[in-house]
């Protein structure tokens, strides 16, 4: 399990590490409502912070794509 993950830590990572742990984060999403719809989830709690790490992710990302943020040591500024 993941835990949750500060947006500055996040914005260390590079562009491949970010859709690396987006994908682990959809996909421990997907597990969480799988054993909520079959009633296994033990820590419904985990739900929330997931969706919530998910939404930090593509912020960065965005910021990114804006201009109003680069990468690890300045990999993708906008020139």
């Amino acid at each position: 399990m993941a835990t949750e993950t500060p947006a500055a830590d996040l914005r260390e990572l590079d562009n491949d590490a970010l859709v690396g742990k987006l994908r682990e984060s959809k996909e421990e999403l997907f597990n969480l409502r799988f054993q909520m719809a079959t009633g296994q989830l033990q820590n419904n709690r985990r739900l929330r912070v997931v969706r919530h790490e998910i939404a930090r992710i593509y912020t960065v990302m965005r910021e990114r794509e804006l201009g109003l943020a680069s990468g690890p040591e300045g990999e993708g500024d906008a020139a």
